[in-house]
């Protein structure tokens, strides 16, 4: 496994990135509102990207046939816009990633629409804090599963549970790269964190049960017992002053 440093320069590149994806992650999250379509919000951030002259990472990713993916509820991650409605009561997912001369910047934000059950926001708030406390480890002379164990161990003290099919990841000139951040402690990832390291951080929370499954477009992936999930991420380089925020403005 080869994980690419990246120098300032490369850094300020990705930092530009992200600016532009938390930019239009936001202008995204203020559309949701109950009977919007999830291909509208897709329109929408086609037509965002555009304006920052940014191309979209998960277009033709694997296939894939959208600029961003819309979650809803019990969808955990990858849910392909569509037609389908949202309505006031639900909680929404958005995920998306921009490449700006050759780098990606890639995060996520999960919104209620409307009014939501209390245990529903307290999802939400938990999965949130949970990402800045495993952003808060990603700095030089830690390890992986610092970050990972700072995530894990909020989430289940607060009653929640952590996806472990899906994971974090290593990004720069490419989407994914090495290493694989999981949001639980595992022996398998543990390297050491150093100063040029980029990784996106992104907390897959469950209401219910840890478990989940692939529906039959191979793309949307939800929770087994149908409960709901919450999903927020933020790419991050470490630094020697410890960690930077990249998609933020």
């Amino acid at each position: 496994m080869t994980i690419k440093l990246k120098n300032d320069d490369e850094i300020e590149i990705m930092k530009e990135a992200g600016k532009i994806a938390a930019i239009i992650r936001d202008k995204l999250a203020e559309l949701v509102e109950p009977g919007i379509t999830t291909r509208y919000l897709d329109k929408k951030a086609e037509k965002f990207m555009k304006s920052y002259g940014v191309k979209a990472s998960f277009k033709g990713y694997k296939g894939f046939p959208a600029h961003i993916t819309v979650s809803i509820d019990e969808e955990v991650v990858h849910g392909i816009p569509k037609r389908r409605k949202i309505k006031h009561g639900e909680i929404v997912s958005i995920d998306l990633a921009v490449i700006y001369k050759g780098y990606h910047g890639d995060t996520a934000v999960t919104v209620p629409v409307g009014k939501i059950p209390d245990e529903w926001k307290q999802l939400l708030k938990i999965t949130k804090e949970s990402l800045f406390r495993g952003i808060e480890q990603a700095r030089p002379g830690n390890h992986l599963r610092d970050i990972s164990r700072a995530i894990e161990t909020y989430v289940t003290s607060n009653g929640f549970s952590v996806v472990r099919e899906l994971v974090g990841h290593g990004i720069g000139r490419s989407m994914h790269e090495p290493p694989q951040v999981p949001n639980y402690i595992s022996r398998e990832y543990n390297v050491p964190l150093k100063t040029g390291m980029t990784l996106a951080i992104e907390p897959m929370i469950n209401l219910g049960g840890p478990d989940v499954e692939w529906l039959s477009d191979k793309w949307t992936v939800v929770t087994v017992d149908r409960k709901p999930s919450a999903h927020f991420e933020h790419t991050v380089a470490i630094t020697k002053k410890g960690p930077l925020i990249l998609t933020t403005y």
